[in-house]
């Protein structure tokens, strides 16, 4: 397999082949040595947030084919008595004399620790060693801390003068040979300690997971601290050490008590006539069977029949790492594959969805059998609305934006909360506010919920969150207990201009001052209050918290009240005002995409069926009849949806298309764009699509507009040219190395005009 590389500056990316997912991480940095022109040393390998270390593979860190990893490259170090093992030299500077004369006298302390303790790279056995070649011990992963038994494969000195032994776990699945030093290595446990000889304050070797407490693990030593005898079991307490460090992890409980083994001293090993010990239990690999040869298991043995014979007559799939016997693929297969990868069945890639140049995008086995890959869904509308996807995400702002949502005019007006929560007015499906503690509260929905709240329409009263049972997935529930002023209560009042109170609340000191909140109204309100909407939910614009405090409620129970008063520079949407900006605007309420027409087959249908289970044929025809004209044709166009939106003309307003127009260079896209469409919604979306950035997905800021006629963000497009890429980034068409990137002023205020503050979060 490949995978791309590049520099943290993104001053060098390239390709590195030649891979599998068993390649060491010391290995990679030595085929990366050539392209970034630095020693292994010097290189540090980072991917998905995790600093890649030497000894491990690229399975460990779930690093896949073509993904990326970033190189952080260690600056030159001058060899001192601490790195004089690296022999790293850096002969660049004032100074190279010097560094060349102390590299001299370090190579000859090397030499001559080398021949004062020769290395006995024949592994022959020596007498002056604790440990010989082949004996049985235990060596203690410097990792994690936990000791496995081991066997000697190597004897030698480095160049300090220590002795090494090179051994292999036997609880690794690999057969790596590591080198440990000689207070790591010490006789293989073979003494079993009874509990009741047990005592506090001795060191033993138990069986601990650390992640899974009620699980076996891996062996570890232990200093006992307490033990009990309780009527359902025994219990051992004691101080585990963990890491290279020998960290200690306080109060652990010892559950396999009648597995306990001595630390036997330094100077007994196993004699030649002894056998060697029992293998200790440690954790399965597999959770699903436990190990148990006998019992088929499809995640470690074949995956097809689940069995584990024959495990030489298996293939491994180098996309999911599953095993296969050959036999158990169709067709079976008589001899080993040919090709350096294979992959299985469910992972291989068929010759006919391979996507061709000018071919359409082909999806996915998993994606093709997904809901979302029929786009003529039979989605009851109105039903479940709560816990639908969204299809997109606001980007003109952050989630934690405060204020208005560049784009969405009060007054604007939505059959469904998800498509609120897309256009990033409110962006909670279900909950009523959104907000952190640590930050305030963004928007709210009055939806009704609490039979507290009061509307005045300038101003309302809101009661907060809390103080229901919602266990076992209920949506509402009566009030049952006192509310607190936490999470989302807290966030709301701190949008309140004065100290945050949580006994007795706070009034503004000056209540304009204080955070704004973005305010939906939903038709659910009308029940109390005669400002609601008729349909769906609307934007009515800015509030902000006067004052908020305790009271009994009427369930009985404490409730946090806030009193919010509007703060909006345009007028309230149920004002003459308000309603002439609707008007001039073209502001109409907006269903889902495809909503209309299910509607409309839906009433179809039921009407087809009513009639057919009636049999009322012939009064259709009769309606039929008394449809016809004066003039004695009949009217054969369809009936009007009651869903159906009107017609209106929108017209844009003289200022923006003063700037629309400004701007030549994109003259042909915005007559595009002002033709089609009839409602201040649908005008500024198509203004969104039109002039979003390819590499950032957002819309363009500081667009600098290339002679093909594609914008791009200012610093996306030198991103790109830092990385190498010198072309445009949406049609490839050839730049300059010395392009000059001048912002399009005019496509930048045009922007701003239609989108207020969609520049204030880049």
């Amino acid at each position: 397999m490949w995978i791309q590389v590049r520099t943290m500056y993104g001053d060098k990316s390239f390709q590195v082949d030649g891979l599998s997912k068993l390649t060491k991480i010391e290995d990679l940095k030595l085929k990366m040595e050539k392209d970034l022109e630095v020693p292994p040393i010097r290189q540090r390998l980072f991917f998905a947030g995790k600093q890649l270390e030497d000894g491990h593979t690229l399975y460990d860190y779930s690093v896949k084919r073509n993904s990326l990893i970033q190189v952080m490259i260690r600056p030159a170090e001058v060899v001192t008595s601490e790195n004089k093992n690296n022999k790293q030299i850096d002969v660049s500077g004032d100074k190279c004399k010097e560094k060349e004369k102390l590299a001299d006298i370090i190579n000859r302390e090397t030499d001559g620790l080398q021949e004062e303790k020769p290395i006995n790279k024949d592994c022959e056995t020596t007498t002056s060693y604790r440990w010989k070649v082949g004996d049985c011990v235990d060596g203690k992963d410097l990792t994690m801390g936990a000791w496995f038994e081991a066997l000697v494969k190597k004897i030698d000195v480095d160049e300090n003068g220590d002795v090494r032994y090179h051994v292999i776990y036997d609880g690794y699945d690999e057969s790596e040979i590591v080198p440990l030093s000689e207070k790591d290595v010490r006789p293989r446990a073979r003494t079993k300690i009874s509990y009741e000889d047990i005592e506090p304050g001795m060191i033993v070797m138990a069986n601990y997971n650390c992640d899974e407490k009620r699980e076996r693990g891996f062996w570890y030593d232990v200093e006992v601290t307490r033990k009990s005898k309780k009527r359902n079991g025994k219990e051992i307490y004691g101080k585990l050490l963990l890491g290279k460090d020998n960290s200690v992890a306080e109060e652990c409980k010892i559950i396999f008590t009648d597995e306990i083994f001595a630390i036997e001293s330094s100077d007994a090993p196993l004699s030649e006539s002894e056998e060697a010990p029992e293998k200790r239990k440690v954790r399965p690999d597999c959770i699903t069977c436990r190990d148990d040869p006998n019992k088929k298991c499809k995640d470690c043995g074949c995956h097809q029949c689940g069995g584990k014979d024959d495990p030489d007559k298996q293939l491994m799939c180098d996309e999911c790492d599953q095993p296969y016997h050959m036999r158990c693929l169709d067709p079976p297969l008589t001899s080993l594959p040919e090709e350096d990868e294979w992959y299985c069945p469910l992972c291989k890639n068929d010759g006919s969805a391979v996507i061709k140049a000018g071919e359409k995008l082909k999806e996915s086995k998993k994606k093709s059998k997904m809901a979302s890959a029929n786009p003529k869904s039979n989605r009851d509308w109105g039903k479940g609305m709560a816990c639908v996807g969204r299809t997109k995400v606001c980007t003109i702002v952050p989630p934690n934006h405060f204020g208005p949502i560049p784009g969405v005019p009060v007054g604007s007006c939505w059959k469904f909360r998800v498509q609120a929560s897309e256009a990033g007015v409110h962006r909670p499906h279900v909950s009523g506010m959104h907000g952190r503690d640590s930050d305030g509260a963004y928007s709210i929905v009055l939806a009704g919920g609490y039979e507290d709240d009061t509307d005045d329409g300038e101003e309302f009263t809101y009661t907060g969150s809390g103080g229901r049972d919602l266990s076992g997935n209920k949506r509402t529930a009566e009030q049952s207990f006192d509310q607190t002023l936490t999470k989302t209560n807290k966030a709301l009042a701190k949008n309140c201009d004065c100290p945050i109170d949580t006994k007795k609340g706070g009034q503004a000191n000056d209540w304009k001052k204080g955070k704004p909140i973005r305010v939906i109204r939903s038709f659910k309100f009308a029940k109390h209050s005669k400002y609601a909407p008729e349909e769906g939910v609307r934007y009515d614009g800015i509030y902000k918290v006067v004052k908020y405090w305790p009271e009994k409620g009427q369930s009985g129970f404490i409730v946090w009240r806030y009193r919010l008063r509007r703060d909006d520079q345009y007028p309230a949407p149920w004002t003459t005002a308000g309603k002439k900006t609707i008007r001039d605007l073209g502001l109409q309420i907006q269903y889902p995409e495809g909503y209309l027409e299910a509607q409309a087959k839906k009433e179809a249908e039921k009407l087809a069926l009513k009639n057919e289970k009636k049999g009322k044929r012939k009064r259709k025809d009769e309606d039929d009849e008394e449809e016809q004209t004066s003039d004695g044709k009949s009217d054969s166009s369809p009936k009007k949806s009651p869903h159906k939106k009107a017609k209106t003309s929108y017209k844009i307003p003289e200022d923006s298309l003063d700037l629309i127009k400004k701007d030549v260079k994109n003259k042909k896209i915005w007559n595009e764009i002002i033709e089609v469409q009839d409602s201040h919604q649908k005008f500024l979306q198509e203004v969104e699509e039109r002039f979003i950035c390819i590499c950032c997905q957002e819309l363009v800021y500081q667009p600098v507009t290339v002679e093909c006629g594609h914008s791009t963000c200012k610093s996306c497009l030198q991103r790109a040219f830092k990385a190498g890429v010198v072309s445009c980034p949406s049609c490839r068409f050839g730049l300059e190395k010395d392009y000059v990137m001048d912002i399009n002023r005019n496509l930048n205020d045009a922007l701003k005009k239609l989108f207020p503050g969609y520049d204030a979060a880049r």
